[in-house]
């Protein structure tokens, strides 16, 4: 095999690996988030100390599926994207933890700004992504989506009836649209091949 058949082969590959890579990112994430609505569904009301720890957890767990994203997408030319919400995302984790010391209020608008800035970011990855590797329509709705929720966060922050609780449904979306895309992937790959 000559040096520009190899390279050809290669690059033909390289999208199929990462759309796996993909694929088993976002079944992990979609795991996640499924325990973690469970979670916050047992505890928001009975334990506030479990209910402050998984909110923490949710932004940091974020950070760890970003930097798994970056590692599933090796080839990428622009990882830029990644890196900021990456940013953002260990930025919330410690901006959560000090937004529960004044209360839920705050919180709520903590995740709503998180909420805006990384649907943004998922909207543009998965438009980017979709030219190469398809399968990213559940990922652009989820950034679209993602932004409104976190509109909805800050404007019904102060409102008595809104609390933990309603985080739930966010993530339970989430879960949702991982699921879609890597179901979505799965169909992409046997394209490729």
């Amino acid at each position: 095999m000559t040096s520009t058949t190899y390279s050809s082969v290669t690059k033909e590959a390289q999208p199929i690996e990462t759309a796996r890579a993909l694929r088993k990112l976002y079944f992990i994430r979609t795991i996640f988030s499924v325990t973690w609505v469970i979670l916050v569904s047992l505890f928001a009301k009975t334990s506030v100390e479990i209910a402050s720890i998984l909110l923490i957890i949710y932004p940091a767990w974020d950070l760890i599926g970003t930097f798994m994203d970056i590692r599933a997408n090796q080839s990428s030319s622009s990882k830029t994207m990644l890196y900021i919400n990456a940013g953002i995302s260990a930025v919330t984790t410690v901006a959560v933890g000090l937004a529960l010391q004044k209360g839920i209020p705050e919180t709520l608008q903590v995740f709503g700004v998180w909420a805006i800035v990384t649907g943004l970011i998922q909207l543009v990855l998965g438009l980017r992504r979709r030219k190469v590797l398809g399968g990213q329509w559940p990922m652009i709705i989820s950034g679209g989506q993602s932004m409104l929720a976190g509109v909805s966060f800050i404007l019904l922050a102060h409102d008595p009836k809104t609390g933990i609780a309603n985080l739930a449904g966010y993530s339970a979306f989430g879960a949702f649209y991982y699921l879609l895309s890597a179901i979505r992937l799965s169909r992409s790959i046997n394209q490729m091949r």
